[in-house]
């Protein structure tokens, strides 16, 4: 089976704990939660900003639980604190 490439773009807090460009590759049907285990395997500083991100893609957000059937790009966006 052929692996897809997922790319995270982060924004916000997260942004800080991750590199500019990051490209993971995985079996097609992974999840989002998968694919943020590799991350923090990878960037292991970023585990507690992660577990508080949204996730999206495009415009939508997305649940961890989302399967990811071709090469996309997955979004973090870190919680927003003001008023």
């Amino acid at each position: 089976m052929k692996s897809i490439n997922i790319r995270i773009e982060a924004f916000g807090a997260i942004e800080k704990q991750l590199p500019q460009e990051l490209d993971f590759y995985c079996e097609p049907n992974a999840t989002v939660a998968e694919i943020l285990e590799l991350i923090v395997k990878a960037y292991p500083q970023s585990e507690h900003m992660l577990e508080r991100c949204a996730c999206a893609m495009g415009e939508d957000i997305i649940s961890r639980h989302h399967h990811l059937t071709q090469n996309s790009t997955v979004v973090l966006l870190s919680p927003v604190a003001g008023g």
